[in-house]
């Protein structure tokens, strides 16, 4: 059986496959028989979507046989050259699937439900979606999505570092992410804990207790989770999450949370988060309505408590590493 996994490379990046998360699932994919494919396609402007759609994507395949399984990493971020890559892989293989990434409805298109009709038939056009978690499966279906859907759990995580499994607790946190876009960090002030800061455009206004640690490369970042949680918020308030990339908490698996745990580091976590359901079951962290009493929420938290959530993670964290949740997503979609 020749199965294939597509992922459209970002333009101009020369052979980068795109964002982490993708890269990943082509290497665990690629150890359990799957072809990996990858296409740059160009799509910056209306003049190179038109030649894209039109030049390269009817010569795409053209020299290879059809394949049996070809499972597409969602999305490519151009809605004009997916209609026609849908139509084109669709030629060319007996079964066609999504891993989906993002469900841009869902992201940068909130509420407009023009959009939602095009999304909705490419997810209609497949024989089955690989989503991030019930709640997305839950509003797809809710929407008008009517293939099979397997969830996925959680993202996997290639991660090159030791596992942290250092159990001391000291009231640390981190926060790793796109720090122009987290104006709650300019809003907490610790006195018992702390927080260390990574990433790209640091504020000047962080508060006591918050310290900036650098920016560095998805690889060498799990070198310095060494506090005992990782944070996963978004927004600019403390009291929840908040903007599109808040409220699409409620339904995504933010990648983040695979760095934290395959790091062997806890997280902390919005409760209204999707990924708050499989913190709680597996007991990899805690889930908070707030940030305004981080303090209180560290004081609270006994080396015991500690102690069982981080055997928890470094058990998640061994899983997360040899790609076990997309393997058996893909198993399961396709039986």
């Amino acid at each position: 059986m020749k199965k294939v996994v597509f992922t459209v490379a970002d333009y101009g990046k020369g052979n980068d496959a795109g964002p982490k998360a993708k890269r990943d699932v082509d290497y665990y994919l690629s150890q359990v028989g799957f072809e990996v494919i990858h296409q740059q396609l160009n799509n910056k402007s209306k003049l190179d979507k038109i030649k894209t759609a039109y030049w390269v994507i009817p010569h795409l395949f053209n020299n290879v046989e059809k394949f049996d399984e070809l499972f597409f990493q969602y999305p490519t971020y151009s809605s004009y050259v997916m209609k026609r890559l849908v139509k084109k892989m669709r030629s060319k293989c007996e079964k066609l699937f999504f891993i989906i990434h993002d469900v841009e409805s869902l992201r940068l298109f909130q509420n407009d439900l023009t959009y939602w009709e095009g999304e909705r038939a490419l997810f209609n056009a497949t024989d089955g979606l690989i989503v991030h978690n019930h709640k997305m499966k839950q509003w797809l279906q809710d929407n008008g999505v009517t293939v099979p859907m397997i969830e996925l759990g959680i993202f996997d995580y290639d991660n090159p570092q030791e596992i942290n499994q250092n159990s001391k607790f000291n009231k640390t946190v981190c926060f790793a992410g796109n720090l122009a876009k987290s104006n709650f960090l300019d809003k907490i002030s610790l006195q018992a804990g702390r927080l260390e800061v990574f990433g790209l455009h640091p504020s000047k206004n962080y508060l006591k207790g918050v310290s900036y640690r650098g920016q560095m490369s998805p690889d060498e970042l799990p070198k310095k989770l060494t506090q005992n949680f990782g944070l996963v918020w978004d927004g600019d308030q403390l009291d929840t999450c908040s903007g599109k990339f808040g409220n699409y908490m409620r339904y995504n698996n933010p990648h983040k949370v695979s760095l934290y745990l395959s790091s062997g580091q806890p997280v902390i976590i919005w409760k209204e988060a999707a990924l708050a359901e499989f913190v709680l079951k597996n007991n990899v962290g805690i889930a908070v309505d707030s940030l305004e009493n981080l303090d209180d929420i560290l004081e609270s938290i006994t080396e015991k408590q500690y102690s069982k959530m981080k055997m928890n993670t470094v058990n998640i964290a061994k899983k997360l590493r040899k790609g076990n949740f997309i393997k058996n997503a893909v198993e399961n979609i396709t039986k």
